[in-house]
């Protein structure tokens, strides 16, 4: 889970795997994959940053090593 800033300042907790889509409108939003729609204070760069550092807590990076 990701930690993003709701408007009022709140912090709120974000099941990454479940954002569908981020928009700028003028606030950043976030749609799940239910349909529901958070805005957050966070800019929609953050908020990628935020997910992708996440995830490579859990799945760290590959290297690749081609051997020809």
């Amino acid at each position: 889970m990701i930690r993003l800033t709701r408007l009022n300042d709140s912090p709120l907790y974000v099941n990454n795997d479940l954002v569908k889509t981020i928009e700028a409108t003028p606030d950043t939003t976030l749609t799940l994959v239910s349909g529901e729609k958070l805005m957050v204070k966070e800019d929609i760069e953050t908020v990628i940053a935020a997910i992708i550092t996440y995830r490579r807590l859990l799945v760290p990076p590959v290297e690749s090593r081609l051997e020809l």
